[in-house]
């Protein structure tokens, strides 16, 4: 059988039935786009097949990329941090990317994030949608403006509507918030402390509804 190549959707590379496990597998050969040329390899989504949350991220990072695991990088940790914070824990979570694949361009030794365009998002998106037919979350948290604005709609403002509950078709609540790698940007300890302060908030408005 010759090998699938692309056309343009990640619907192409589907297995026969969705399950969490078959579209792991299905996605490790996803060409759906030019980024599995550059990156390591394809980062599914990880979690509980009924997890009442759903986070949803922009892409893996540098160590995401080389793990193979979602959020385990510096903003991952600091993900981890918050959660613990606002009293829920990651294991009865589901936590996946718009983008199944680390885009970055190099500087010095260095893999610098480089933000997907509307093609690669476009290309990827079955395979979250896929994900949130599976898992059927109560609760879906876009993570900052790229899985927002995939989610919401390219006119979302996390910075107007942040924490807010919204009424959308993808699940019974979905809330966005700020990506926590914004959060490790900030230009000094003090808005850090802030913005930190502020990203737990809304995770506990979020651990209320799950309640």
């Amino acid at each position: 059988m010759p090998p699938k190549t692309s056309h343009g959707s990640a619907e192409e590379f589907f297995p026969d039935k969705l399950t969490l496990p078959a579209l792991k597998e299905a996605a490790a050969d996803c060409k759906a786009c030019d980024l599995w040329k550059r990156g390591t390899q394809t980062v599914f989504g990880e979690g509980r097949k009924r997890s009442l949350v759903l986070f949803v991220g922009e892409q893996p990072g540098n160590e995401e990329d080389l793990s193979g695991k979602p959020f385990v990088g510096p903003a991952g940790r600091l993900f981890d941090s918050a959660l613990e914070e606002a009293g829920i824990e990651r294991s009865q979570t589901y936590v996946t990317n718009v983008v199944k694949h680390f885009k970055w361009e190099p500087r010095g030794k260095r893999r610098i994030h480089k933000k997907p365009n509307a093609g690669e998002i476009s290309a990827c998106r079955p395979w979250l949608e896929a994900e949130i037919a599976v898992v059927k979350p109560k609760v879906i948290v876009a993570l900052g403006a790229t899985a927002a604005q995939a989610l919401l709609g390219p006119k979302f403002r996390v910075t107007k509507q942040r924490g807010e509950f919204l009424e959308s078709t993808l699940a019974p609540y979905v809330m966005a918030t700020v990506h926590p790698s914004s959060i490790l940007r900030a230009p000094n300890d003090e808005t850090r402390r802030l913005e930190h302060r502020r990203f737990v908030d809304d995770l506990k408005k979020l651990a209320r509804v799950l309640k």
